[in-house]
């Protein structure tokens, strides 16, 4: 099939999925062509409908063949933000078209801007296919299961290239990272995503500019991002929960998080305050109550100890300022805690106390989970304390950020070919698999059933038991002690 004909298919597509008016065609097409190097010809021919995503892989792979462009991942991500960006406004009018759909109804706007963010193959919908997903029943509800696949991987020759490239590329600070405003429309560069295509809507959190985008590489529905307009660290204050509280209260169909503020317990991206939100059904959210308390100076808000591996106090309030100075009062104390007997220390040389705090609206209440952490490190414990221990490294030693508090494991892409092969040899013991998983596959005891089932449920217990090691208090007692410095 001939470039012309993909780029014309690609073009009817956007404009279908974007409402855009037949009158543009001509001026998508010239523009397009362009950017592939191709003179236009007077043919409309279309070939039948593809996705998006498909269709740019097919220009690509076509440009690469006729050698309009060099066969590597970065520059080939670069043409294709650029592609897209044709069709999509400029921000200003997004953020327009965006408020106009919000007087309607919240889910309206994010429907409207989801929408874009998906035709616009911002968000790498037919690479996020690729994740392995599944649930899997556990004592704390159905925990979800991920093998992250979605991110290609480049192979060593195109590696070998890239540093020579990068090389000769003068040093770049700008952006000053992945989650800074100025990604928006930024091209990118080597080793840079390319962010053509790139695009955010202002919000007003706390009297502050906070932006909201989609993440390009989701783990659930409708995963979006929420940034600060200024390049500062992550914290976690009683500004949090304001910005948390009153983001549920624009959107009360999403809910929204935030990893916590210190290393090991933190996420992967400090050096930016941001939060992630989205419209999905954790198994945390349905976690039942294992204890619940009162404190009288906060009379309009109950507090529970969740049933969950790690160590819980949802708070559940109709008042919007009583929440958040319950929740600043518990932060407060908790910073400040420290337990010897259970090798809790809360502070050393740094401080080692913080919360993961995520919010929801449900019901005409706010509900606020503060999960607390502590990211202290032994020489028995030299990756943390309270962080995945070394007999689950095998399957995860990264850190337990946000989404995986909630019940979500994201686990590395080895383990796709590792699970394959222990599987395989459960049916047949003549194949091999990884010898780093050869404890863990001796406790196996399958009698009469499914075996690949027996696996999948087995890598979610193994999951559940990270986030134990995860929880600071392992005993209800334990968290009771800390209840009386409240």
């Amino acid at each position: 099939m001939s470039l012309e004909i993909k780029i014309n298919t690609l073009i009817h597509e956007v404009m279908t999925k974007l409402s855009l008016n037949e009158r543009d065609f001509i001026y998508y097409k010239n523009k397009v062509s362009y950017l592939c190097g191709l003179e236009p010809a007077d043919n409309n021919t279309t070939e039948l409908s593809k996705s998006i995503p498909e269709l740019l892989d097919d220009i690509i792979t076509l440009l690469v063949a006729e050698q309009k462009i060099e066969d590597i991942f970065d520059f080939k991500e670069i043409l294709s933000a650029q592609i897209m960006d044709t069709f999509i406004p400029v921000p200003s009018v997004i953020e327009t078209q965006f408020y106009q759909q919000y007087d309607r109804s919240p889910k309206a706007a994010t429907d409207y801007f989801f929408n874009l963010s998906t035709v616009s193959n911002y968000i790498q919908s037919e690479r996020i296919k690729n994740n392995i997903h599944y649930k899997t029943p556990t004592a704390y509800g159905d925990l979800d299961i991920t093998i992250n696949l979605s991110k290609p991987e480049k192979d060593p020759e195109e590696i070998k290239k890239l540093k020579k490239l990068e090389a000769a590329q003068q040093s770049k600070h700008y952006p000053k990272c992945m989650l800074c405003v100025e990604n928006e429309g930024y091209a990118g560069r080597i080793n840079y995503p390319a962010r053509s295509n790139h695009r955010i809507v202002e919000l007003n959190l706390n009297q502050e500019p906070w932006y909201f985008q989609y993440s390009p590489y989701a783990y659930y529905n409708e995963h979006a991002i929420i940034l600060n307009k200024e390049h500062s660290p992550m914290i976690i204050n009683k500004n949090t929960f304001i910005r948390l509280i009153e983001f549920v209260e624009q959107f009360p169909h999403y809910f929204i998080g935030s990893n916590a503020d210190l290393p090991i317990v933190g996420g992967s991206m400090l050096t930016h305050d941001h939060y992630q939100a989205g419209r999905y059904k954790f198994a945390m959210d349905d976690a039942p109550s294992n204890y619940d308390f009162h404190l009288p100076q906060f009379a309009n808000v109950s507090f529970d100890i969740l049933k969950w591996p790690l160590s819980v106090i949802r708070l559940t309030s109709n008042n919007k300022d009583e929440i958040i100075a319950a929740a600043t009062h518990i932060l407060t104390q908790w910073q400040q805690y420290t337990d010897e007997s259970i090798g809790l220390i809360a502070e050393t040389d740094q401080p080692h106390n913080t919360i993961t705090p995520i919010a929801r609206f449900k019901d005409g209440n706010y509900e606020l989970d503060l999960v607390l952490r502590n990211n202290r490190t032994t020489e028995q414990y030299p990756l943390g304390i309270f962080h995945p221990h070394q007999q689950h490294h095998h399957i995860k030693k990264e850190n337990i950020g946000l989404i995986e508090v909630m019940g979500l494991a994201v686990l590395p892409a080895r383990l796709k070919q590792d699970i394959q092969d222990i599987k395989a040899h459960l049916k047949n013991n003549a194949l091999p698999y990884n010898p780093i998983h050869q404890e863990w596959v001796s406790t196996f005891d399958i009698k009469d059933e499914d075996i690949d089932q027996y696996v999948d449920r087995a890598l979610g217990h193994k999951f559940a038991e990270i986030l134990q090691d995860a929880g600071v208090f392992k005993h209800l007692d334990e968290f009771k002690r800390f209840l009386l410095q409240l």
